[in-house]
This record gives structure tokens, C-alpha cells and sequence, in this order.
């Protein structure tokens, strides 16, 4: 049986971040304590209503997906266990599923985007230019199509409530230098290109994924926070895969799709869910995780 939490409250333990559903503590000075709430952000507003069970899987997607990727890039996991370091009293069966232990580093301030197929705010800013943060692509491209190569697609890391805004390569280099900024672009292709073929596999077709690195006290970058889940990529599953149409999936899009339909003007506060959206919303990552993790 899953859980449903939609804040933390770990009494003794400093918050340092509560964001659009990571809930981060400190542990002392170098250790952190994540949890994933089962809180959904749509067009960067928080929702009211929480998506039962959806920190849970998020959790176990992202450490199956630092597990089977670590060859490629160092993680910010520890191998220490949750309950060894929540405060007494608290209902350890709440956190255990959805919370990591991890070492704290140094974040940098952009989001590293790989995109493998045209969708999304790409396909808007190609649709006025012909490219996607600076990258030029071949002129006919049609929406969700293939990409000839993966794209490395920065953009800024927003507040709880502001919105992310594409940069190009150089005003990456200009935030964190030249030579972290190559190991990024460069960890971030491999990460995307190896994720896509072990999903494809599997009948999951990554369009795209954001990923956050920090550096540690020694200097190494690190992948951080999440990785490759339904919150922070594009999961289509392959059979329904149609060029020119924006696809099904097995991600957030289905709660974007009904606020589409809604007369709101995409500023918080959030309307409410109805029960269906939601048990739609929680079966399609747990399909997700089923495809991916079940051999």
C-alpha cells in the first residue's frame, strides 16, 4: 500500500528547502535528507491536491536510475537508511519509500536539458526560429518527431512559482565556466542516450529529460536531486508513438492536458483535481516504473 503525503514535517531536523515536491532537511553539515511529497506542479504552480503514491515511485525510478547509470556519472546517494535518521516519533513507513539520505553539494544554477524528439517549449521556439536554445535543427521537422542526433538544451533553475527561461550554450558558460559547463553538456547526452535505448526496450520512449548536478566538497560534479522520472522527462509509450501529433504518455501531461480545459489563467493558486485525473495521473507512473524496473 502506498502513501500520501503532501507536506513533511520532521520535527528537530532544519528545512532548507521546500520545493515544488522535494521537501529537503539538513542532516548535520554534509548530509541531506530528501523527500519526495506526492505534490504535482502543472505550468510551475503547486496543485492543491496531492497524487497518492507519486513520491513513492519517483523515489524508486530516480534509484534505479542513479543505480544502473553510476558508471557514467557519480550520484549524490548515500548508503545510509532513512530510518536511521528520522526524529523519534515519527511514522517511519510514512518517509521510508519516497526519502534519500544524500551528500550535500554545491548545486549549479541551471537545469541540464537533453531533448531526442521535438516537443514542448522546443517545438515552439523552433516553430519561431528554426532552433532550440541557440542549437539550429534541420528545417521540416514536424511536432514529436525524432531528432537526427540528441541536443543538449540548457535553461535556468527558477523559484517555487517563476518560470525556467532556455539559454543558450554560452550563457551557461558564462554562469559556471567553460570547462564545468562541457562536463555537463557531456554527462547529460550520455546519461539521455543510454536511458533511451535501455527504455526503448522496454517500449518507453524518452523525449526528453532535465536533469541537476552540484559539486561536491572535493570538487567532483555529481548528479543530484531526481533523475529520468515522469516529473522531469517525457515518457511515451512506443506503441500509441505518433509523428505530428503530441503523444501519449506516461507523465505529467495527462494533469496539463484537463488544465487545458479549465478557464484558469495558470497562476497560483491551482485548481482543484477531480479523483479521476488523479487515479489517471498515479496509474501512468506506476506503468512507468512497472516497464522500466520489472525484467
Amino acid at each position: 500500500m502506498s502513501t500520501t503525503l503532501h507536506t513533511s514535517d520532521l520535527p528537530g531536523l532544519p528545512l532548507l528547502h521546500r520545493g515544488k515536491v522535494r521537501d529537503v532537511y539538513a542532516l548535520g553539515s554534509d548530509r541531506l535528507l530528501m523527500v519526495a511529497t506526492d505534490r504535482l506542479s502543472a505550468f510551475d504552480v503547486v496543485l492543491p491536491d496531492p497524487i497518492s503514491g507519486k513520491g513513492e515511485i519517483l523515489t524508486a525510478m530516480s534509484n534505479f536510475w542513479f543505480a544502473q547509470t553510476g558508471d557514467l556519472m557519480p550520484n549524490h546517494l548515500l548508503d545510509v537508511a532513512v530510518a536511521s535518521v528520522l526524529p523519534a516519533g515519527v511514522d517511519t513507513a510514512l518517509y521510508q519509500a519516497r526519502s534519500v539520505v544524500a551528500r550535500r553539494l554545491k548545486p549549479l544554477p541551471v537545469e541540464a536539458i537533453a531533448r531526442g524528439y521535438i516537443i514542448g517549449s522546443g517545438w515552439k521556439d523552433y516553430c519561431a526560429r528554426g532552433t532550440v536554445s541557440g542549437v539550429a535543427l534541420p528545417k521540416g521537422l514536424r511536432q514529436a518527431e525524432q531528432l537526427p542526433e540528441p541536443i543538449f538544451t540548457p535553461s535556468t533553475k527558477a523559484a517555487v512559482g517563476t518560470h525556467d527561461e532556455n539559454i543558450g550554450f554560452d550563457q551557461m558558460v558564462t554562469l559556471i565556466g567553460g570547462e564545468l559547463a562541457e562536463q555537463v553538456r557531456e554527462a547529460t547526452l550520455a546519461i539521455y542516450r543510454f536511458a533511451a535505448d535501455f527504455a526503448a526496450l522496454r517500449g518507453i520512449l524518452i523525449a526528453d529529460t532535465k536533469l541537476e548536478f552540484g559539486l561536491d566538497e572535493d570538487g567532483t560534479l555529481r548528479v543530484m536531486d531526481e533523475m529520468l522520472t515522469p516529473d522531469s522527462s517525457r515518457f511515451w509509450p512506443a506503441e500509441e508513438y505518433r509523428v505530428g501529433t503530441s503523444p501519449a504518455s506516461f507523465d505529467k501531461q495527462f494533469v496539463r492536458d484537463y488544465l487545458e480545459t479549465l478557464d484558469w489563467n495558470k497562476a497560483a493558486p491551482g485548481p482543484r483535481l477531480p479523483e479521476a485525473v488523479i487515479e489517471g495521473t498515479v496509474a501512468r507512473y506506476r506503468e512507468a516504473l512497472r516497464r522500466l524496473t520489472v525484467a
